[in-house]
């Protein structure tokens, strides 16, 4: 997640995302990747930390749908927490929802507070994952459960030209790595029980809906709401993306892990 005098989830292209994946998600899926995520982790009553929680659609999903006690939701970003902020409030939810700003680096919370730490598709900002899943380590509490999505690449070998311009076009920080490096980095971190799950050929599907979409139904809408420019940049963004997700370099998917007891 970038720091926060470098903004890449600014209002405009919130609402981009959002008008393609739906409000309150700057990730793909909805409710059902959520929910998929979840499938075996049962987080009812559970205290829940939420890396990168963008505008807090899915911590209302966790509280609402799948029962968390409480959910504290964190970014780096100012302008998203505002929202998720607001989103609490207009959903009654602010017993039940805590949202904070941190800074990259350690994070400000006790040793084994939460007993799930659940991500999606955020981890992609964050270069040092190895100290990121030692952090998940120490705030779980014994048993505890990591349960999560983000965006891979196929391997650790130098980007292809197609996965350069993608990432290019994107202009936000992305840092990837190969799913076999996240079993090794969370294993290394003293999780066990650590699984995978490949979702490229799911998304592979909806991203070539969702480009067809961007530069034909959507596409007047959201001229009108963000703009010409970054709505074509978009549509060379998503058409990049699918060229990547066909390639088999982008790969998309599932992480769950835990903590002994």
């Amino acid at each position: 997640m970038p720091a926060e005098a470098e903004v890449e989830y600014d209002d405009k292209f919130v609402a981009l995302l959002e008008t393609v994946w739906g409000e309150g998600f700057l990730s793909p899926g909805g409710p059902d990747e959520v929910a998929l995520i979840l499938e075996s982790s049962d987080i009812r009553g559970k205290h829940v930390l939420d890396i990168g929680c963008g505008v807090g659609g899915i911590d209302v999903l966790l509280v609402r749908q799948h029962g968390a006690a409480h959910v504290t939701g964190i970014d780096v970003e100012a302008p998203v927490l505002i929202h998720a902020g607001n989103r609490a409030r207009r959903e009654k939810l602010t017993a039940s929802l805590t949202f904070r700003r941190v800074e990259p680096g350690p994070l400000p919370f006790s040793d084994a507070r939460f007993d799930v730490v659940f991500s999606k598709d955020a981890m992609i900002h964050i270069p040092d994952k190895q100290d990121l899943f030692a952090e998940v380590q120490r705030l779980l509490k014994p048993g505890g459960i990591f349960t999560a999505s983000d965006w891979m690449r196929c391997d650790d070998r130098p980007p292809s030209a197609q996965m350069r311009h993608y990432i290019e076009s994107e202009g936000l920080s992305f840092e990837m790595a190969p799913p076999r490096a996240y079993a090794d980095m969370l294993a290394a971190a003293g999780f066990t029980a650590v699984t995978l799950r490949d979702r490229n050929d799911w998304y592979r599907r909806q991203a070539g809906k969702e480009y067809e979409a961007i530069k034909g139904p959507l596409y007047d809408r959201l001229v009108a709401s963000v703009g010409k420019e970054l709505t074509d940049r978009n549509v060379e963004v998503w058409r990049a993306l699918c060229v990547v997700l066909q390639s088999g370099e982008l790969r998309p998917g599932h992480i769950r892990a835990v903590k002994p007891s």
